[in-house]
């Protein structure tokens, strides 16, 4: 009987989904586990070879745990708005709905046939008005609420409101805008509703404010950070500028601390958590007020070093800062203007990374110093970022590098406040040793008693006090796109009002046009349904708006982000159509147990889910402030890529090994037309794009070789493999045991498929040792004492690899037990049918053919986890080997607990001992227990 591998692994996911074998319960006798992936975004390519890893990894663990007798939820689902299926739809005119149900139909097959133990029957798409429902619910509850620094929590803003009814704001410790003013109770009541209402978005957890963002005009739309790379778009390579918009923002600075500190109760990777900790960034030091001469305006600026305050010559704003425009004298106008013109083009992440250049502009304005008086040149750099601090700095020259470099670069005065004092990079980081000289007051002082004094003398001024920052931001929460969650707002005399959560969701509307509107409105402005009508309590069409019971809806969507924050609750309970989740669900699942997904997650969806949790805790929805116990952030497989070589100027390609003769440029063609030998196949190049239709190739011995190349396996790079093929030709389980047998799962690994050859061979190994050409060779005979030991030490390892995540290893121990066994001609029952649970959960398919044919009715998944016992393990007898004057001759086992005596006597006594001796005497027996006898003479 042939290991006929498609037909056994088409039976089996077949089997699996009628019997809908991996369905959890939400209410079991069985302790709960879950384990989680990332979702994926259903992109038109499909899956290629290294996005199953961590789903392999994980779909082991959750195997694992199931036999372990752990009720598991391992749930599936799509991240199913986005970008790319705007574009396509901008392109094609195909509505981004209908692309993104062919691109899950293909994920769907393409997961199931790797065999992955998913409980599709709680699969969520975030692109489902059913699904999406929920999240326009979650930024509703975020409006509905502020954060009071007093209890440490978001709490409803009818509280806030009945502060400000009985005191108004001055004692109120809430996270809100800077530029909130004070009032008194009598203040607020004699606001207007839209006064009161425009007062309460400064300090609602969600909330409009022009903001400074990344403006894509190619795209028409904001983009994030992390959709940047080198100053373009991530998606397409547009350019990006920076520009002020009226956006919805997430107040997610007003838990910085609490994300901060919450990293020391979750076991995450140390990478990761050191990224989030950067990325909020926390500093302990002062607000410094500096007075602007001729103006009523003032600087603030956050330094970590106050006691350097008299070294202070010059001070920097963002280009982008709101005093730059009013401070700024008419002779630098025009070049301040050009130089925030060049800076709009640069993005954050651009300026912030880059340490050699130095630019910036004077302003032509001057600040007062707050203990000297002295005038203090105000200069633009693109260094300062608006978005970090106050997007102000005071420049310490002697103190600071960049500020040094600055000055010196643009001729400003450097005071040394440091005469006499070692003022290297090394000494000045080491505040407890830097001693202050020359400095007034502080003159003398070390770093701790020198801060101490310049806050206590700036807060008599009143020009300062003592300060924590965070470098976190809050985030904007709006995009110009068409292809996202509609927000559920209309506008009453331009302030937003939620849609109540009973007449939810607010679905998208139809468009004939996915590009802003002529107008520059964003694509929901070619809406022609798309008003709310609060009689009625549904949209209706524009031509209706009358301001009075039909108002306008808010035309932006919700970012990407938006679905990805909550949807590992939602898997809880996905079905409900009354909440989000019920109580009863979320008690049961409590958190997530094991989350498996990248690390480039770090600072966007990671950080976002951190915070939406913390809110849905102190709104007493969930029960852990932290959604996941445990994240194991895996590595990422590698594509080879093809490279040609073209002439520069010509439409000649030369081979690899002539290239050094030409000036050549590097071109990336599909991995798919090359052999294992890195010859391409030149007439299939010419037929794949028209560039090489008549194109000349310059040959090395009648081939084309290509050039090699180890990088991201990419659909742009065209070394994509895809897991179609390895599965037609080799097999899903030879797959699963392939990408995990490459290395360790967190680390980078190169894929090569020949290498696929080792792990099907292992399969067919495997297969054998239970079935040959006559059919199951399987008795119930006793296992002998090298089989139990075979099985139990495979047992033992296997079971310590997956508790570790060592997934590469257990691949090496199967294939030792498979060869040991083999040779031992193993036939035991006892012993192969533990191996298969063993097996199981890497290699599942040809597991459960195995078992059935076994005799067992039930899945495999249902099998408890094999045992180890350590006395299997435990030599009872050793094979000693008998010499005769120092050569061995033969062996002979013996108990271990033999003494000295009984094994001379035992060995002595032998007939081969008999043979050697002849008859002689021997003038010595040396015996030592458990290693060697020798007799000599």
């Amino acid at each position: 009987m042939r290991y006929n591998f498609n037909e056994i692994e088409a039976k089996w996911q077949k089997y699996w989904a009628e019997n809908q074998t991996f369905k959890a319960e939400n209410n079991s006798d069985k302790p709960k586990y879950y384990v989680l992936d990332m979702f994926p975004y259903p992109s038109g390519a499909g899956l290629h070879v290294g996005h199953p890893l961590g789903y392999i990894a994980s779909d082991i663990y959750a195997r694992y745990k199931r036999h372990k007798g752990f009720n598991v939820l391992h749930p599936q689902g799509y991240d199913s708005f986005g970008l790319p299926a705007e574009q396509y739809a901008i392109q094609t005119g195909q509505h981004p709905a209908i692309t993104t149900k062919e691109n899950i139909a293909t994920y769907r097959r393409q997961l199931d046939q790797i065999g992955f133990s998913f409980d599709w029957s709680r699969e969520v798409r975030t692109s489902d008005p059913k699904y999406y429902k929920w999240t326009q619910w979650v930024f509703i509850q975020l409006f509905e609420s502020w954060f009071n620094y007093d209890t440490n929590k978001a709490e409803d803003i009818s509280e806030l409101i009945k502060l400000f009814e009985a005191e108004g704001n001055a004692n109120v410790n809430a996270a809100c805008d800077d530029t909130v003013e004070v009032f008194t109770a009598e203040d607020w009541s004699n606001f207007s509703s839209e006064e009161q209402q425009n007062k309460l978005l400064h300090y609602r957890l969600t909330y409009l404010a022009e903001t400074e963002v990344n403006w894509c005009p190619a795209l028409g739309t904001v983009l994030a950070n992390d959709e940047i790379v080198n100053g373009v778009s991530e998606r397409g390579g547009h350019p990006v500028v920076r520009k002020k918009m009226t956006q919805w923002s997430m107040r997610i600075s007003a838990y910085a601390e609490r994300l901060l500190q919450g990293l020391d109760t979750i076991d995450w990777t140390d990478s990761l958590k050191e990224s989030q900790r950067n990325w909020i960034g926390k500093s302990v030091g002062a607000s410094v007020t500096f007075n602007v001469n001729n103006h009523e305006e003032t600087i603030e600026v956050f330094t970590t070093r106050p006691d350097t305050i008299f070294g202070v010559s010059f001070m920097t704003l963002a280009p982008e800062h709101d005093l730059v425009s009013k401070i700024t004298t008419p002779e630098q106008k025009a070049e301040v203007e050009a130089y925030i013109e060049a800076t709009s083009k640069r993005s954050e992440r651009d300026r912030l990374s880059d340490v050699k250049t130095i630019s910036g502009v004077f302003t032509g304005a001057y600040a007062e110093h707050p203990f000297t008086k002295e005038p203090i040149q105000i200069w633009i750099g693109d260094y300062v970022l608006a978005s970090y601090g106050t997007g102000a700095v005071m420049a310490v020259p002697c103190g600071d590098q960049r500020d040094y470099d600055f000055a010196k670069h643009f001729g400003i005065d450097i005071p040394n406040i440091f005469e006499g004092v070692d003022i290297s990079e090394e000494a000045f980081a080491d505040k407890d040793k830097t001693i202050i000289a020359n400095s007034d007051f502080i003159n003398g002082m070390n770093y701790k008693k020198a801060t101490k004094r310049v806050i206590y003398e700036l807060e008599q001024i009143g020009q300062g006090e003592g300060k924590t920052n965070y470098r976190l931001r809050d985030a904007v929460f709006s995009r110009q796109r068409y292809w996202g969650e509609p927000f559920p707002v209309y506008y009453v005399n331009g302030m937003p009002q939620m849609i109540a959560t009973e007449h939810l969701p607010i679905e998208l509307p139809e468009v004939e046009k996915y590009l802003p509107t002529e107008t520059g409105e964003p694509p929901l402005g070619n809406a022609t349904v798309w008003a709310w009508d609060t009689t009625k309590n549904e949209v209706v069409s524009n031509n209706l708006i009358d301001n009075k019971t039909v108002f306008p809806l808010e035309l932006n969507t919700m970012p990407g982000w938006a679905g990805s924050s909550q949807y590992f609750n939602r898997y809880m309970d996905p079905n409900n159509e009354d909440a989000i989740f019920s109580k009863e669900a979320i008690d049961y699942w409590q958190q997530v147990d094991l989350y498996i997904g990248g690390s480039e997650h770090a600072t966007g969806h990671l950080l976002y889910s951190r915070f939406w949790q913390k809110f849905m805790f102190d709104k007493g929805y969930v029960n852990h402030d932290e959604f996941a116990k445990k994240l194991i952030n895996q590595g990422m497989i590698l594509g080879t890529s093809a490279i040609v070589y073209r002439v520069a100027g010509t439409n000649q390609y030369v081979s690899k090994g002539l290239k050094g003769d030409y000036d050549v440029e590097e071109l990336r063609v599909d991995v798919n037309m090359v052999n294992s030998s890195d010859e391409i196949d030149v007439e299939a190049l010419k037929k794949w794009q028209p560039q090489f239709n008549d194109a000349e190739f310059i040959l090395e011995n009648g081939v084309y070789i290509v050039g090699r190349e180890v990088e991201k396996m990419s659909k742009r790079w065209f070394n994509v493999v895809n897991p179609d093929n390895i599965c037609e030709d080799y097999g899903a389980d030879s797959l699963r045991l392939y990408e995990m047998f490459l290395g360790p799962l967190e680390q980078y690994k190169p894929w090569n498929t020949s290498g696929i050859t080792g792990v099907h061979g292992f399969l067919k190994r495997l297969w054998k040792l239970y079935i040959d050409d006559n059919g199951l060779k399987v008795t119930d005979a006793e296992p002998s004492k090298d089989s139990l030991k075979t099985l139990h030490k495979t047992i033992k390892k296997v079971e310590e690899d997956i508790e570790n995540f060592s997934f590469n290893t257990s691949v090496s121990t199967f294939m030792i037990a498979v060869n040991e066994l083999t040779a031992q001609k193993c036939t035991s029952k006892a012993i192969l049918e533990p191996l298969l649970i063993l097996v199981s959960p890497y290699a599942p398919h040809i597991a459960e053919e195995l078992w059935n044919a076994l005799g067992n009715t039930e899945s495999i998944s249902t099998a408890e986890f094999p045992v180890f016992d350590e006395s299997h393990l435990v030599e009872s007898s050793k094979n000693y080997p008998i010499s005769f004057n120092g050569k061995m001759r033969f062996t002979m086992e013996l108990p271990l607990d033999m003494s000295k005596d009984d094994i001379e006597a035992a060995v002595m006594a032998h007939e081969k001992t008999q043979e050697q001796l002849k008859g002689r005497t021997p003038k010595k027996v040396i015996v030592v227990p458990g290693k060697i006898v020798n007799i000599v003479g």
